[in-house]
């Protein structure tokens, strides 16, 4: 491969030394200690900005944002944009301008954020908490390089391509597949436990905080501003493509952004470390980084590639020529390995709101947050929740055209529709209690949870776990997105002692009513035996009126029937009946079964 002008590359001149303290906010990019990966990664994509940008995964106060900021330091002029979770659609992709449009009569563009970051840096703190509507179009522009504004009178675009960095807290919940694999490179982040380590980190940032900063410090990050200025992507033979391409091909991953990334940025490397020519040690170089946050495949195993699978990857021989060059690549089997197909007694159907009856897919709901996709005059007899900026300035335009008046009246005021897909917020019920296979419905109860978070940012949606025994309940994991989270919270769970259902139902309940915009589905997992209760109560008694709380309250739910051995007494569907909820029966209680029902009772 000849190295080609990639239009996309962006070229940085060597920044002043006061530029870089303005730029990265002061503290020196040289200063971090360790973090030599995500250092390489930063650099990397400063050469190539193809490559796809840098997401930084990992726990708070690791230097992410520190080394994100101190990146700008070395590009010079470039610009270093920050696009904040609370940041609005007008403010991202610009809009109309107000004060041009109330002042002078004229409708005239108001470039936002992904103007401001044209040929620069574009750092999303926080990127897995951004709403949906701006994920998609930051997605719509990083793709295309073009940012193409229709709305509110507004017909714009301009060209915007950027070297995006995102970072991220995995505790706080997972990032949408589509916006993780834009990013061409993953850098999983961790401070430092070495005491010594620690301790010299520590003693930088209170000499640096103390206005302490070090010849030694500034010259470095000179040395690496004028490196990055002078380097630029080396070529890459045609074998090593093939090479990157069988790797990506044994290792599972999906389309062929790995392949891209990998072989930029090993092209990357090469020229940054003064070679005309990648080689394969390049590509073994940086092949975690483009791999390690496309390869999950289940909620039990942690992200990433291990070093023995890539390296087998890489020593395998390539496939002869009389092969069926069609066939994929074997996935492991610890892998690939599902959950046996649950087997359902009843026709399972998605449902939105309370009573077995009712059905419906997710839908989108209005409210002040969202993408906006419409306006309507102002009642003036409510008050105006979101403000349709645009739309109210172009409504004072057209009038004063006609009748003049004043600048602006209240007949122009325009309050914005905004609309965003409802998530779900899973709240699982389970008896902990002594009865005959509490052990069973705990494991089943821990790998449904699992499953589902797997995939829950794709949908936003969310699960929470209450256990109820002896004589109370306990929220075992509070309403969360990140299979971190969960994994650690639900390691191990106590089993054993009376039932008390009727606090297992009140405070699953009390979780569900906590859902915020997202729709809430009750899934209890009991025989429908009660046990224990509030002092001076019968506990089924205790039970039925909780029961009946759920239904008046109008919260979605199904009772997944526990009840095993020789004799049933059918107390889960009376209880089902008094909950207003869909009574489910499994042949078999499993994390795969239990899965499947859950999913079946909410939309897709």
């Amino acid at each position: 491969m000849t190295d080609t002008p990639n239009p996309f590359s962006l070229r940085f001149r060597s920044p002043t030394e006061s530029e870089r303290n303005e730029n990265a906010g002061g503290f020196p990019f040289s200063a971090v200690v360790g973090q030599d990966d995500l250092k390489l990664a930063l650099l990397l994509a400063a050469v190539d900005p193809a490559i796809g940008g840098v997401l930084l995964r990992g726990q708070k106060g690791s230097a992410k944002s520190t080394l994100a900021r101190a990146l700008a330091g070395l590009l010079g002029d470039a610009p270093f944009v920050e696009l904040p979770v609370g940041a609005t659609e007008d403010r991202v992709v610009g809009s109309i301008d107000v004060a041009a449009a109330l002042t002078e009569g004229e409708r005239r563009f108001q470039p936002g954020l992904l103007a401001d970051a044209h040929g620069g840096v574009l750092y999303v703190d926080e990127v897995n908490l951004l709403p949906d509507h701006l994920v998609d179009v930051l997605l719509d522009v990083a793709a295309s390089g073009v940012n193409r504004v229709e709305r509110e009178g507004v017909s714009h675009q301009h060209p915007s391509r950027f070297v995006l960095i995102g970072s991220m807290n995995p505790e706080e919940g997972e990032l949408r597949p589509q916006l993780l694999d834009r990013f061409g490179l993953a850098v999983d982040v961790a401070a430092p436990i070495d005491p010594v380590v620690r301790a010299e980190a520590v003693r930088r940032r209170l000499r640096f905080d103390a206005g302490d900063v070090t010849g030694e410090w500034a010259a470095a990050d000179a040395a690496l501003a004028e490196r990055l200025q002078a380097a630029a992507p080396a070529t890459l033979p045609v074998g090593l493509i093939d090479t990157v391409s069988r790797v990506c091909a044994a290792v599972g991953a999906e389309g062929l952004r790995a392949d891209l990334a990998i072989c930029r940025a090993a092209a990357a490397l090469a020229g940054w470390e003064g070679r005309s020519e990648a080689t394969e040690d390049d590509v073994r170089r940086v092949a975690p980084l483009a791999l390690a946050h496309r390869r999950r495949r289940s909620p039990f195993e942690d992200p990433g590639i291990s070093e023995q699978e890539l390296e087998q990857a890489f020593d395998d021989p390539p496939q002869d020529e009389g092969e069926d060059q069609g066939a994929t690549a074997p996935v492991p089997e610890d892998r690939n390995a599902r959950a046996d197909a649950p087997t359902r007694i009843v026709r399972l159907e998605a449902t939105r709101g309370a009573g077995p009856d009712a059905t419906g897919r997710r839908t989108t709901t209005q409210g002040p947050r969202g993408r906006l996709v419409t306006d309507r005059p102002a009642d003036p007899d409510r008050p105006i929740t979101s403000l349709a900026v645009g739309a109210t300035a172009r409504a004072a335009v057209v009038r004063r055209a006609v009748d003049g008046g004043p600048v602006l009246a209240v007949e122009d005021l325009r309050e914005a529709v905004r609309e965003q897909r409802a998530g779900n917020l899973v709240v699982l019920a389970v008896d902990a209690s002594g009865s005959m296979g509490a052990d069973r419905r705990m494991e089943a109860a821990k790998g449904a949870v699992l499953s589902i978070l797997l995939d829950a940012y794709q949908r936003r949606d969310r699960v929470a776990l209450v256990t109820f025994r002896d004589d109370g309940a306990d929220v075992a994991l509070r309403p969360t997105g990140s299979v971190e989270v969960a994994k650690a919270r639900l390691a191990a769970l106590p089993t054993g002692g009376r039932t008390p259902l009727a606090a297992g139902i009140d405070a699953a309940l009390r979780v569900a009513r906590t859902s915020g915009d997202q729709q809430p589905l009750l899934v209890l997992v009991s025989d429908g035996r009660a046990t224990s209760g509030p002092d001076g109560t019968d506990p089924v008694d205790a039970a039925m009126v909780a029961a009946a709380e759920v239904k008046r309250r109008g919260v979605a739910a199904a009772v997944i029937d526990a009840e095993d051995g020789p004799t049933r007494l059918g107390l889960a569907r009376v209880l089902a009946d008094a909950m207003g909820a869909r009574h489910l029966t499994l042949p078999e209680l499993s994390a795969g079964a239990l899965e499947g029902a859950i999913r079946a009772l909410v939309s897709p």
